[in-house]
């Protein structure tokens, strides 16, 4: 029995093994790329671009028909030509690493119980262990928002990287932001054959509740108590500007109803998560810097009198409105789903999306969102070292196929689950 147990306990172990491989150590010599269409994910591309880094940190950006370099002076050159550089990609509001096997609810740390829930942390939670990481990589999707859900205040989110030997070292930035699950304002049912849209009863009592306990956090944040309430004492970095409030809502009377929150609270940074109505308020959202991260692209319309491409070309419709806006994959089978990210950007780009702003979409406007644009988002000098190289169009998933890829200037190592089912069984 002993020796079954001990089985048992060191299987996961020899699965991690086999198919994560261990963090890349440090950036210890100097890189050089050259001759690649690098996407610089400010909307800007360079088509014969050279980009250099060293200590983790881009230290030059150019057209290598414009400059002269010694190439005696880097350690390691990489010949690019006809390659594809990009920053790497980012998955908004994802669940990346909380939740591992689906019917094992031992496995499942997305959601804790409880309703009003901000001192929950998804940071200390996430398993950087996870065989689905590695496989997000292998696309080009290097970095995430690892996000709670569940209740009406789901907890906090924080910005992780995908190669780290656990949490802490996978952090970028703590508890970026709370996230709000506004109440669903209308439900639908068969009326004789018909669908009937009618408001839900309990609409107005949810609004006073999440507007009540808003206010006594505030007070409490303007306060000087000697007692520390742990749930408002998260939501304290709401009121000094310095978390963000990411509100969950997808229909036009949520999303205004979640703006006018925002100005009687007087929150300084929000964000709408799935935002399936935020074109119509484009106006509201732009008055009040108000980003959107946008619902799954490849998904249904929700309403049947709409265009059945309509979740095709949102990410369009919004860029010409003017609203910042990015791409994530919340949904049914988001975890594994991740991977598809880039194809999102793709579809959007078939649909009137410009190929920069699709690219932007993943990199620089989500980083905006996350508070890390500073230092992530884009390739410019002076920024972290995250990008990747694609043989192909990251965004078409046909031709994508990452050959390189950096975190923090540490060359990654692409193998994955997927490839190495693929090496076993393809010969069979």
């Amino acid at each position: 029995m002993k020796n079954f147990l001990l089985l048992m306990a060191l299987f996961p172990l020899v699965a991690v093994s086999q198919f994560n491989p261990a963090p890349a150590p440090k950036q210890s010599k100097s890189i050089l790329i050259m001759n690649a269409h690098a996407h610089l994910g400010n909307g800007e591309s360079v088509e014969n671009a050279v980009v250099a880094f060293e200590k983790g940190i881009i230290t030059l950006v150019a057209d290598a028909r414009t400059v002269r370099l010694d190439l005696t002076k880097f350690d390691t050159v990489i010949q690019a030509s006809g390659m594809h550089l990009y920053p790497g990609f980012i998955a908004s509001n994802s669940t990346l690493g909380l939740h591992e096997i689906d019917a094992v609810r031992a496995f499942n740390d997305v959601a804790e119980t409880g309703t009003f829930k901000p001192s929950v942390r998804s940071a200390i939670a996430y398993n950087t262990d996870s065989e689905i990481i590695p496989t997000v990589r292998s696309n080009g999707v290097l970095l995430g928002q690892i996000t709670p859900r569940g209740g009406v205040i789901s907890g906090m989110s924080s910005v992780m990287q995908f190669d780290a030997w656990n949490w802490e070292d996978a952090l970028i930035r703590e508890d970026d932001g709370i996230h709000l699950n506004w109440p669903q304002v209308y439900h639908r049912h068969y009326d004789k054959g018909k669908i009937a849209i009618e408001k839900v009863k309990s609409y107005d009592q949810q609004l006073t509740e999440i507007r009540l306990f808003f206010e006594e956090a505030r007070a409490y944040a303007k306060s000087k108590m000697d007692v520390t309430e742990v749930r408002y004492e998260a939501l304290r970095g709401i009121f000094q500007g310095l978390k963000t409030l990411y509100v969950h809502a997808d229909d036009v009377k949520a999303i205004s109803e979640a703006l006018r929150f925002k100005r009687e609270m007087q929150i300084k940074h929000m964000v709408i998560v799935g935002g399936y109505d935020s074109w119509m308020v484009a106006e509201d959202l732009k008055r009040d810097s108000v980003g959107v991260m946008l619902r799954r692209v490849h998904d249904l319309p929700m309403l049947t009198g709409d265009d059945i491409d309509m979740t095709f070309k949102l990410p369009y419709i919004l860029y010409k409105s003017g609203v910042l806006f990015c791409l994530q994959n919340e949904g049914d089978m988001e975890r594994m789903g991740t991977r598809n990210l880039p194809f999102f950007a793709g579809t959007a780009v078939a649909h009137g999306l410009p190929y920069e702003e699709a690219v932007k979409s993943l990199t620089l406007n989500a980083a905006k969102m996350l508070g890390v644009d500073k230092q992530l988002g884009s390739i410019e000098v002076g920024k972290d070292a995250t990008l990747f190289l694609s043989k192909g169009d990251a965004l078409d998933m046909q031709s994508n196929d990452v050959v390189h890829a950096f975190i923090n200037g540490r060359a990654l190592t692409l193998t994955d689950k997927h490839k190495a089912l693929y090496e076993r069984y393809k010969n069979k």
